[in-house]
């Protein structure tokens, strides 16, 4: 039996144990994903339970996935550690690595649906977490990005650490889009109310737009990026290819993507 989960603090609004546990089940795989709420003061000791209770493979969520890297008990791969943030990790080793699949969850949302990365001008709305994870897994897949920002301060200090990449404000985002082939949304504008932190007479038809926010589907940005003739791209996209490369990462098996796929978007 294997036993692999989510550590973070809160965790009862996740959808990965619904995505992971549909995985195991086509896969006739004997295993079980569990959730874990440690508070910041435990964390270290719940790693060293989970290591000690032979536990497979965690994915870590807010608040831990900078505490991860602080972490005696886990080495951080190169992207992580560019990134500055884990949120998977691999105990099946001698030593507990750890991983970023939010990158790479973005570009298999983006490959998918067969945007070319490669040589593309990619926007990158958002500074925070998953903006410097994006910004990163972009830049690799040799994009040039340009970070735009509320607090433009912020988006200059990621774009600093981005290779090749620019920070720009908001207010610059009509100047930026006018011949950007890539826009990815990685603030969380349009998740509760229906914003969205691009003007609709910026998005044009040679445009891929992702919207990182999942819930809802159909974000205002989307809807106004499909009347303008732009490909879209919807957050569950990126939510679903993190869990099946952190699957695929401790199970070794090419993950089932079109059960994991119900899966999520039965519960969205």
């Amino acid at each position: 039996m294997y036993v692999f989960g989510l550590i973070g603090n809160p965790v009862g609004h996740s959808l990965s144990p619904p995505m992971h546990e549909a995985a195991y089940d086509a896969l006739g795989l004997e295993a079980r994903y569990v959730t874990f709420e440690p508070t910041r003061e435990t964390f270290e000791t719940a790693l060293e339970g989970a290591k000690a209770l032979g536990i497979t493979g965690l994915n870590v969520t807010i608040p831990f996935k900078q505490d991860v890297l602080a972490s005696p008990l886990v080495e951080a791969d190169d992207l992580a550690t560019r990134i500055g943030a884990v949120n998977t990790l691999d105990f099946s080793g001698e030593t507990v690595t750890g991983h970023n699949t939010d990158a790479s969850g973005a570009l298999r949302a983006l490959t998918d649906h067969e945007v070319a990365l490669e040589g593309a001008t990619a926007v990158v709305v958002g500074a925070g977490g998953a903006g410097r994870a994006i910004a990163f897994g972009l830049a690799d897949a040799g994009a040039s990005v340009s970070v735009a920002n509320r607090t433009e301060s912020a988006a200059h200090g990621l774009a600093d650490a981005v290779p090749g990449a620019s920070g720009h404000g908001l207010e610059e985002l009509s100047s930026l889009l006018a011949s950007a082939d890539v826009l990815v949304n990685a603030t969380s504008v349009g998740m509760e109310s229906d914003e969205t932190p691009v003007p609709a007479d910026a998005l044009h038809g040679d445009l891929a737009v992702m919207d990182a926010v999942y819930r809802p589907l159909e974000t205002r940005l989307l809807r106004e990026a499909a009347a303008a003739g732009a490909q879209t791209v919807d957050g569950a996209w990126m939510l679903l290819y993190q869990g099946v490369d952190a699957l695929e990462r401790w199970t070794g098996e090419s993950a089932p993507v079109e059960a994991m796929n119900e899966a999520l978007r039965s519960r969205l």
